[in-house]
This record gives structure tokens, C-alpha cells and sequence, in this order.
């Protein structure tokens, strides 16, 4: 297959596999009151996915540097599929949601990282940061898909029926990659001279570390945004008398799909600019932005769903180069490995970045008090902050290069 036909097939397989992704953040306004949860209850089960993902990565992303990642990827998409529908026909109440959210996390985890190595693996030269920016992209595509069709469905039939036909995005990514894509000899040549599970070489890379460290951050800021997104449209909807559950998790997918060009647009900039420089630049600028769109929903409903987009697109904007600049420091033979620290790393971060917004808006007053949501937006905006601290910090070290084969550092 040529190159741009290998990344068109994992893109749309990772789309595909995101099809559950957004499901509960879309139905939050939804199951909390049916439920009677409180906002740290919701994000507790926001959050738990990500402690899924982060138990899964380990192993499965792992094991790439030692068979061939398309066969980690199909177990990945299993889980996935048993975590939706085990959501749609047993999920009751707080309890059984945290459980069956982090199976589903766990499907993404055997999925995300497994199938960015799939197509990395797939392509010429040493790590093609083009390709990584359309597959995180895809990220994004997937996360719009899973906001708007979980919306529809939902309003139309049910919150269950929504879990249920999500379980079949899995299910065409399964058949997606084992149709188009042909099985694939693991590097034998470069196969690790450590035990599965020994991360040691890879946190000795100061230079990945530092990439990891600011995903981490990236990722406190970008999936508590999505966590909570649909919610504080609905509060910014309702003060304003201007929109509801459907056209929330409307502009939710928007807003997503949007900021795709801001992942692709932010990788460029890193390689014409230098990667570590244009990370800090977009990192400060998604803080601010923040803010803004905390403040926004007193203004109107117009300014809130601008500034969600604007929000959006800056967060994503250094999603590409945070991942493209980890793959590409990594030492050969170790780049699974170093995937999966970059994961787990990273989606610690995701799991506690919405469970901080939920406990800022319990403490502040509630989803029905704006100065909440000014709290709220901040704890979001504090993982740029952070991301960017660690980024400065790790990287300019006397251990770290600036050049990578990716693009060239800051």
C-alpha cells in the first residue's frame, strides 16, 4: 500500500474505534440527575476511563516492540466493544458506570498508542510526525463523531440505545484493519535486551521524558474539557434560554471537530519553528484561553460557544508535537515502550484533570453558578501551565538534545 493509503486506513479505523469515546461526557446531563450524582461523582466515572487506559497501556502498548501491533490492536478494539455494551445493559448507577467506563478505557488504551505504532511501523523513514499529526487528528474526529451521534441517538431513543449501537464502532475497526492491512513481522533486528515491563531505558530519556511530562498536562486540560464541555453548554444555554442536550453535544462535536486543523497546523509550526519553542507558545496561549471561556458563559451563549472553539483549537494545538516529539527521541528498539510511559504518563493526567474540574465545581457553588465555572475552567487551564513548567524544566537540562528526527527542537 502507498503511504497516504496506510494513514487513510488508520485514520478511519481510529475513528471508527472512538465511537463510544465521548458517550458518557455527551449524556452527562442526562445520567446525573437520573442517577443523582454529584459533580465529583461524575467525574470520578469521567475520570475512571483513563485509570482504565492507564492499566491496559503497560502491557498491550508494550508488547509492540515484541509482535505485531495490529494483533494488540484487535484486543484493544474487543475490549472496547465489551465495555459499551456492558455499559448499555448493566450500567445502574454510580458503581456499575466506574466499572464498565474503565473497561472501556482499557479498549482505548489497546488502541490509541497500538495503533499509532501500527501505521509508524507501516511507513518509510524513522517517524513521519506528518502522520502522526492526521492520525492524532483523528483523535479529534473521533471525538466529534462520538459527541454528536451519542446526542442524537440519545434524544431520539435512549440513553442505553446510544451505548449499545457505539459498540458497533469497534466492530467496523476490527473489520477495517483486518481487511486493508496485512499482518506485520515485529523488528527483530531492534528488539529490546530488557524484560517486558522494564521502563528504566526509557525513563533515563530525559528528551522523551520531557515531551511525556508535557502530555500529561496536555491531556489534564484536554479531556477535562471534554469531560465537561456538553454540561457547561448546557448551563451556558440555559442561562442565556438558548440551547439543550441535543445542540450541546452539537457544538461539543464541533468544537472537536475544528480543532483537528489546530493539531495538524500546531505539528508544522513545530517543525518550522522548532518543537519545544511552539509547545510553550501554545501552551500559554490554551491557559489564557482558559480563562476566558470560564469567564464567557456570563457574557452570552454566542460568547461561550466561541470561546469553546477558540479553547479547542489551542489545546489541540500542540497535541501532534507533544506525541511526534516522544516517538521520535525514543531509542530504537524502545519506541512501544516509550509509547506506553507517554500513555500512562499522559493519561494519569486525563484521570485526574476531570475529577479536579467536578471537586472545583462542587467547592465553588455547583453547575448552576458561573463563578464555579470560572474555577472550573482554571483547574482545566492549570494542566497547560503545569505541562508547559515540565516541558521548560526536563528539556533545557544538560541531558537533553534539541534535535530530533521528528523536527527540530526549540
Amino acid at each position: 500500500m502507498k503511504p497516504w493509503q496506510i494513514i487513510s486506513v488508520m485514520c478511519a479505523a481510529h475513528v471508527f474505534s472512538m465511537a463510544g469515546f465521548a458517550t458518557f461526557p455527551a449524556l452527562l446531563p442526562t445520567l446525573v440527575p437520573l442517577w443523582q450524582l454529584s459533580n465529583t461523582q461524575a467525574g470520578w466515572i469521567s475520570g475512571i476511563f483513563f485509570a482504565g487506559y492507564v492499566a491496559a497501556v503497560p502491557l498491550l502498548v508494550t508488547l509492540t516492540d515484541r509482535v505485531d501491533s495490529r494483533r494488540i490492536y484487535l484486543v484493544g478494539l474487543l475490549i472496547s466493544t465489551v465495555g459499551l455494551l456492558g455499559f448499555a445493559f448493566a450500567a445502574t448507577g454510580f458503581w456499575s458506570a466506574m466499572i464498565w467506563q474503565a473497561v472501556q478505557g482499557a479498549g482505548i488504551g489497546g488502541t490509541y498508542m497500538t495503533g499509532l505504532r501500527m501505521l509508524t511501523d507501516r511507513l518509510p523513514g524513522t517517524v513521519p510526525s506528518r502522520a502522526i499529526a492526521f492520525y492524532t487528528g483523528a483523535f479529534s474526529v473521533g471525538t466529534a463523531m462520538s459527541f454528536v451521534l451519542s446526542g442524537e441517538i440519545a434524544s431520539r431513543l435512549d440513553w442505553q440505545t446510544a451505548f449499545g449501537l457505539a459498540a458497533l464502532g469497534p466492530i467496523i475497526a476490527a473489520a477495517i484493519t483486518l481487511i486493508l492491512l496485512a499482518a506485520q513481522r515485529p523488528d527483530l533486528e531492534h528488539r529490546p535486551d530488557t524484560h517486558l515491563l522494564d521502563f528504566r531505558p526509557v525513563f533515563r530519556n530525559r528528551q522523551a521524558m520531557a515531551f511525556t511530562l508535557g502530555y500529561a498536562g496536555h491531556s489534564w486540560e484536554l479531556m477535562a474539557l471534554r469531560g465537561w464541555i456538553v454540561a457547561f453548554l448546557v448551563f451556558a444555554g440555559a442561562t442565556q434560554a438558548g440551547t439543550g442536550l441535543l445542540s450541546a453535544t452539537l457544538i461539543a462535536g464541533a468544537a472537536n471537530l475544528l480543532a483537528v486543523p489546530a493539531s495538524i497546523i500546531g505539528n508544522e509550526f513545530a517543525e518550522r519553528f522548532g518543537r519545544r519553542r511552539t509547545i510553550l507558545a501554545v501552551m500559554i496561549l490554551a491557559s489564557v484561553a482558559a480563562l476566558a471561556t470560564g469567564f464567557s458563559a456570563s457574557v452570552s451563549l454566542t460568547a461561550a460557544v466561541l470561546f469553546v472553539i477558540i479553547y479547542s483549537g489551542f489545546v489541540m494545538g500542540d497535541s501532534a508535537s507533544l506525541t511526534a516529539g516522544a516517538a521520535a527521541a525514543a531509542a530504537p528498539g524502545y519506541r512501544g515502550a516509550t509509547l506506553a510511559v507517554h500513555s500512562i504518563l499522559g493519561f494519569s493526567g486525563a484521570l485526574i484533570g476531570p475529577l479536579v474540574v467536578g471537586l472545583a465545581l462542587d467547592m465553588a457553588g455547583g453547575q448552576q453558578s458561573p463563578l464555579a465555572w470560572i474555577f472550573a475552567f482554571a483547574a482545566m487551564g492549570f494542566g497547560s501551565v503545569a505541562g508547559a513548567a515540565a516541558l521548560w524544566q526536563l528539556d533545557r537540562s544538560p541531558g537533553a538534545t534539541h534535535r530530533t528526527a521528528a523536527g527540530r527542537g526549540g
